[in-house]
Parts: structure tokens; sequence; C-alpha cells
């Protein structure tokens, strides 16, 4: 079945289309509006297609409450801090949306967000965004993915942990709701994520699956994973984005630098170059190259009349003469005229062979 792409903005995003690039501003902005404008500048600059904002507040995402369940423990960069806390750290500011959507729409880049609760839905509607995002996390909401849904706008849903039930109980869902357009990005939820855990190969395995656009929701180190993932047909791509890792804070370790991002957005054009399309024969660069084929020679002078063989014609390079498949066609045949030491042979040279 052919997997139809959807639309973001002015962007057709789907099979056979260049990959639709996400700077994740996330927690990068400490909490300075000037900070978060100049992400979405350095974003712009680095070649991304889109930033993507979260629309939270620490009460929209949980309560202020440090008993065992809402205390970060198992590993996490987080671990010792109540999620309340964490989440008051991390949280953009609502008042600067505007602000933001207003600076993206200059730049020419697309800026959405990822609502966490139904009031940010209705918030983000405000901005007629064109497309949003559901975090791994927030995958299993599904009230929060039904009220998403019903505005009729694109969705992108991360699969972070999500078991095939569950990815298809969530797209089911979306589509019941009204969901306008729907793609799906393969997703490892752990900060950062190691390559051993990405599994990849998820994602042509999602897009027959689910006959969606898929892509890369990425939190390993560099961009290795990213450009496996488009030459497995990958078409979106998240990464994390941050001015400069020296700046500490809760998703800095595993963001990306500007410089970085270029890398990788170069990365993914080229892949996307080198893979092309389904071709044989040769292409305008090998024309020339083609001169350094094997063909058949004399290799001694040959006589009027003389019989062709092993050691008067041999297959050698250059390619001007004969193809060497005819070798055993031609040996034992007379020479129809004078041949020099050197010359590429043809069928009008030989008796009897056409």
């Amino acid at each position: 079945m052919r997997i139809e792409p959807i639309r973001i903005g002015k962007r057709l995003v789907g099979p056979g289309c260049p990959a639709y690039i996400i700077a994740e501003i996330s927690a990068n902005h400490q909490q300075n509006l000037s900070t978060a404008k100049s992400i979405v500048e350095a974003a712009k600059h680095a070649g991304a297609d889109a930033v993507k904002l979260q629309t939270y507040t620490p009460d929209t995402l949980t309560i202020d409450c440090d008993k065992p369940p809402f205390r970060i423990r198992g590993g996490t960069l987080w671990d010792g801090r109540t999620l309340y806390d964490l989440y008051r750290e991390a949280y953009m500011p609502w008042e600067w949306h505007a602000e933001l959507f207003e600076l993206a729409a200059k730049l020419q880049l697309d800026c959405f967000s990822t609502p966490y609760d139904v009031s940010s839905v209705e918030f983000l509607e405000k901005f007629n965004p064109s497309v949003y995002k559901v975090a791994s996390f927030e995958l299993v909401d599904i009230p929060l993915i039904e009220k998403i849904a019903a505005t009729g706008k694109p969705m992108i849903m991360s699969t972070g942990m999500a078991s095939f039930d569950e990815i298809s109980e969530a797209v089911e869902s979306a589509r019941s709701a009204g969901a306008g357009e729907l793609s799906l990005l393969k997703c490892t939820s752990a900060y950062p994520a190691d390559c051993r855990d990405a599994n990849l190969r998820t994602i042509p395995d999602m897009s027959s699956r689910f006959c969606l656009p898929i892509g890369i929701s990425d939190h390993t180190e560099g961009h290795l994973a990213v450009v496996a993932a488009i030459a497995l047909g990958a078409c979106i791509v998240e990464k994390h984005f941050t001015l400069s890792r020296e700046i500490k804070g809760p998703d800095s370790s595993f963001s990306m630098e500007p410089a970085e991002f270029r890398h990788l957005v170069d990365a993914v054009r080229n892949c996307e170059a080198a893979l092309g399309r389904v071709s044989y024969g040769p292409c305008p660069s090998e024309e020339k190259s083609k001169i350094f084929r094997r063909s058949l020679f004399a290799v001694r002078d040959i006589k009027k009349g003389e019989v062709l063989s092993a050691s008067n014609i041999r297959s050698i390079r250059p390619g001007n003469g004969l193809p060497p498949k005819y070798y055993r066609a031609i040996l034992g045949l007379k020479a129809s005229c004078n041949i020099d030491r050197g010359t590429p042979l043809s069928a009008d040279q030989i008796e009897g062979f056409s």
C-alpha cells in the first residue's frame, strides 16, 4: 500500500520528500526569553525546518509532592529531584509563545508544540499551529490524544516505550477522534540513549504495519543514528537543540549545539542524495569512465586472412573494441583486412562475424 505524505505548513512530509528536520527547544531556554529567541534563530541558521516547543506547567504535569512516587530515581540524569521541581525548572512560560511563534514565522520556520494536557491544547489553538506533537510519555493518554485529534490538525506521535498494541490504540484513537493526518516517530526514551537500544529496523516495520510516514526522535549522541534512520526510510527527524551544552540545564547534556546540528542536516541531505532512486545503467557522471572497460584488441600485427587466436587478440583496456563476450565467438575466424597491433577489433574486420 502506498504511504501518503502529510502536509505540515507548506511542506509535504513523507516517503519521497526531503526529511522534515525539527529542532526541539525543550528546557534549553533556561527560563530566559532572549535565550529562547536566540535558539530559534540559531536553529534556522543550522538548517532546521521547524522548532518545537513544549507547552505545560509543573501543575499541569504533576503535583508538588515529595512522597516516594514523585521523587525521580532509577539511574536518570535527574535522580533525587521531585517531578515538580524538575518541571518547574524546565517549563516554558506560556506568555512567550506568541513572540516565539511570531519570530519563527518571520524566519520562515515552522513552529509548533507538544501539549501535555487539555488546557495546553486549547491555549495552543490560539496560534493555529500547523501540526501537533504527542510526546512518548503521553502516548498512553488516550483522552489527550482525542483532544488533540479533534482539532483536525496533523499529528506526530512519538512511540518511546510503547508496545505495538499501545501504538495501535493511540493511532486508532486519533483517527476515530478526527485527526487530519498522522505520522509516528521511532524513539528510545532514555536520556541520553545508547545506539544499541535504537532498534532502527523497527522503522520500516512500522511503516509497513501502520502505512504512515515514520520518523525518528533521537536522543543518542551525534548524528549516526539519524543518518541510519534516513537510510531505513525515516522522513522526520527530531533532535534536542541548545546554544551550548556548557549552559547546564535538564536537557543540555543530550542536546546538539548549532554547528553539530548543521552537520546533522548536511549528513541527512547527503544521505538522501546518495539514496537517490532505483537506477540501472550508467549515470551521467559514469559515462567518462566507460573507456576504462575491457574490450577486444589486436595485440600483434594481423595480416588479412590470418586466423584470430589467443596469441594475436586479447581482452584488455580500454573499451574501444568489441565487448569481451565475443572473444570465444571470433577465435578461429579470419581477419578480413590487415589489422595493426593496438587496433580495437570491430565486426567489419572479421570474416563471417556480424
